[in-house]
């Protein structure tokens, strides 16, 4: 095999990515990223008003985008995206699971109506989405990237004032969902690894961020700086092309080193 140059490596001309929690923050940016390496963009989250928005500022730069208005924490609503992006596609090589909610609450108050929708979409909806995505295509395909959107909240506990258990706890679980499932679906050529991001000022984070202090968080941060609208870019086009082909079952934190401040 001759060897490709690194730009026929990140180049994902004619592959087709599904993302979850698409329409802003996070999802958003990766959705850029995908979709500037060529890649075809099947965006969803619950809100249509918000995919439009998002759809069109993707197609405003030249990025093929459709999107599907779907509940990933229900299981109808979440098997249904996965059968009608391929319907609709008719591929999906890459699944960015990305759609999450939080719940802020003392442990010992922590109701467990929260801690059942946090979980259910944190989790269980990553579950069943890469289940539907596997079984349609990626396994008689022999072939796909899942990248599971963890958080660096699911390497160790946090300060006590963010009080975010279910949170913290369902990123903990998708780090071992993305190892257990690498080994499990690497013969079938699908590889899976996971992001841990640290603090960024999405709309799930602004109000932790605000409430904590911005400057603070910062200055936490060996890098002395928040995420942007940039920092996810490089990770996700590694994880989902071939420059990342003998990446599987891994994670990385892009939080300016506030882990290697923790300890994780």
């Amino acid at each position: 095999m001759t060897a490709r140059n690194i730009q026929k490596l990140f180049d994902l001309s004619g592959k087709t990515a599904l993302i979850t929690g698409g329409s802003r923050g996070l999802g958003l940016q990766m959705a850029h990223a995908l979709g500037e390496a060529g890649a075809r963009i099947m965006l969803s989250s619950r809100k249509a008003d918000d995919l439009e928005q998002a759809a069109a500022e993707l197609q405003a730069a030249g990025i093929d985008t459709r999107w599907i208005a779907a509940d990933c924490s229900k299981e109808e609503d979440t098997r249904r995206l996965a059968d009608q992006t391929l319907e609709r596609m008719g591929a999906i090589d890459i699944l960015v699971n990305n759609a999450g909610a939080s719940w802020g609450a003392p442990a010992e108050e922590h109701p467990v109506e929260a801690w059942d929708k946090v979980l259910n979409l944190n989790v269980r909806g990553y579950f069943i989405l890469a289940q539907q995505v596997a079984r349609g295509y990626m396994i008689p395909k022999k072939s796909g990237r899942i990248i599971n959107i963890a958080s660096i909240a699911g390497l160790g506990g946090n300060p006590p004032e963010m009080r975010t258990i279910a949170y913290n706890t369902s990123k903990t679980a998708v780090l071992g969902f993305t190892q257990t499932l690498a080994a499990e679906w690497g013969r079938y050529g699908i590889n899976v690894n996971a992001i841990c991001p640290g603090f960024f000022m999405t709309k799930l984070a602004a109000g932790l961020i605000k409430s904590l202090g911005e400057d603070k968080m910062a200055a936490a941060a060996p890098l002395g700086r928040l995420g942007d609208d940039e920092d996810l870019k490089g990770i996700t086009l590694l994880y989902a092309s071939d420059a990342g082909k003998h990446i599987t079952g891994q994670w990385m934190a892009v939080d300016g080193g506030v882990s290697v401040v923790r300890g994780a």
